[in-house]
């Protein structure tokens, strides 16, 4: 080669050792860096997926640390409940002993009483003060927002759940199908057999039974079916059962029926004695599960034979109910719903609990709850709503006494069921319904929150590690440098850099053997 203005040689070497320096360096910055990817340029599809499963983490890490702290917000929840389940469990001592009124002077009675106030006053305290953080747990504050609810359809709704998908309020619609009904039987007035109508025709002895117990009752031959019906209610609070006059008119018959709605209900009537099979006293039910009629608005007796049959017996059923569609849970006045979307238990008033022509009862749960977002992406199916209703004593233990609800405060001093009325009344019946009914509550919570704990936040965190290993050992198979061949590539890179640069030397050098040829 003579040509001197050109050194082709010399742009070959060029070339070749600006790419083994351009190799060089990008060995060089992943060694340095520790990834293999540190430019779009290096792996454009490693890089986009590598950011995809960047944010995927980012999201997760939250994800888990929102689950721990939901965890921490429910344990303190539930401590605060222990104290105000065991605050409830006193009041309920309390309350037994004062029942014990052959045996406890009225000064013990006030004493307890004066305990009861200061228990009620600390549950509502706890109530109001429990908080995390400065967010309040259980004064009301995480619990569902409802509107629009009849106090003639619904008496009271407790919201567990709600998800509000695609708009601010769910509208929640209880549509009765089947009748709430008392056990009850009936017994005829007009008794063949009797001296006159309504009356007794020989010396009877009844044996009652119902869910709260058996009691036995004797009457005198020529007694009214008003004797009989005072006798029985006179009994009432010990079995269970009630009797109530066919219009008014010992001649039209009595009911005997339980006091309660429901499956659990039950009225049993069994003559004792004398002759059994005497058919002037002879009980029915309606068969196929018909109601009994209202005993206030008159009844046809004549020509319905086919619709009784007789038995001493009759339960009572519980009323059945779609809401927003689905059928709910039945027990006596009460329906429940667990359902994705919605988690509810209303206690329905018993005009409408017992009569399906109504129109379905309508009202919105316009918002509230506590919402845990437990997942990466903000959405339905990544968030968790749970209620968490108030503890105080207004709003615990409602139960319907008298046909009106009442709460844990009226046990206070001066209210409707403290120890001093239902001492004056010999009754503490309403005060234990009410105090069952709160723990209940308060167990229930305590159970739903460490449902909740355990099979949600637990499990999603459980869940969302794994996820978190899984998706971070992808995501340095695609961007972290294998140390091993960067280093065997670096080895290559240097040694052809290093010839590259005595490869363009010599190239250089070549050009001076033309002036050889000049002598």
């Amino acid at each position: 080669m003579a040509r001197i203005n050109t050194n082709v040689p010399s742009i070959i070497a060029q070339a070749n050792l600006a790419r083994s320096g351009q190799d060089l360096g990008i060995h060089l910055e992943r060694l340095s860096t520790g990834l293999r990817i540190n430019r779009g340029k290096d792996d454009p599809a490693g890089l986009i997926i590598s950011e995809r499963i960047a944010t995927d983490l980012a999201g997760i890490e939250q994800g888990i640390k929102n689950s721990e702290r939901a965890s921490s917000v429910i344990a303190t929840t539930e401590s605060a409940l222990v104290e105000i389940s065991d605050l409830l469990n006193t009041i309920k001592g309390l309350t037994v002993e004062a029942a014990n009124s052959g045996a406890v002077s009225d000064e013990e009675i006030e004493a307890n009483q004066l305990q009861i106030n200061s228990a009620i006053q600390s549950i509502t305290r706890i109530s109001n003060t429990a908080s995390f953080g400065g967010l309040k747990l259980l004064d009301g504050s995480l619990d569902y927002i409802t509107s629009g609810i009849s106090s003639t359809e619904i008496k009271t709704a407790r919201v567990f759940a709600a998800s509000f998908v695609g708009s601010n309020a769910l509208q929640v619609e209880v549509d009765v199908l089947a009748s709430a009904q008392k056990g009850a039987l009936y017994l005829n007035g007009d008794m063949p057999g009797s001296l006159t109508d309504g009356v007794l025709a020989s010396a009877t002895t009844i044996r009652v039974a119902g869910s709260q117990g058996v009691s036995e009752l004797s009457f005198a031959s020529g007694a009214t079916l008003s004797d009989v019906v005072n006798g029985v209610n006179g009994r009432t609070a010990l079995t269970g059962i009630e009797a109530v006059l066919i219009n008014g008119d010992p001649n039209s018959g009595l009911i005997f029926r339980s006091v309660n709605y429901g499956a659990d209900e039950f009225v049993s009537v069994d003559r004792l004695g004398g002759d059994e099979s005497a058919a002037w006293f002879e009980t029915y039910k309606f068969v196929d599960g018909l109601a009994l009629p209202d005993v206030s608005a008159g009844f046809p007796w004549s020509g319905i034979g086919s619709t009784l049959t007789s038995t001493n017996r009759d339960t009572g059923v519980d009323v059945q109910a779609l809401i927003n569609g689905s059928l709910a849970n039945g027990d006596g006045l009460e329906v429940s719903l667990n359902s994705p979307n919605l988690s509810v238990e209303l206690l329905l008033d018993e005009s409408f609990a017992i009569d399906p022509t109504i129109a379905p009862s309508t009202f919105d749960i316009t918002g509230g709850g506590a919402l845990f977002q437990l997942g990466q992406d903000i959405n339905a199916l990544q968030q968790s709503n749970i209620g968490i209703s108030s503890t105080s004593a207004s709003f615990l233990g409602g139960s319907l006494v008298d046909g009106a609800v009442q709460y844990l405060s009226s046990l206070q001093d001066g209210q409707a069921n403290s120890l001093r009325a239902s001492a004056s009344s010999r009754d503490f019946s309403a005060a234990s319904d009410i105090l069952d009914k709160a723990i209940d509550e308060v167990a229930v919570l305590r159970g739903r929150l460490g449902a909740f704990e355990r099979n949600v936040l637990e499990t999603n965190t459980r869940s969302l590690q794994s996820q978190f290993e899984n998706l971070t050992a992808s995501k340095s198979i695609i961007v972290d440098a294998d140390f091993a061949a960067e280093t065997s590539a670096l080895t290559r890179a240097q040694i052809l850099q290093s010839s590259g640069t005595t490869v363009l030397t010599l190239a250089n050098q070549q050009a001076q053997n033309v002036l050889q040829l000049l002598g």
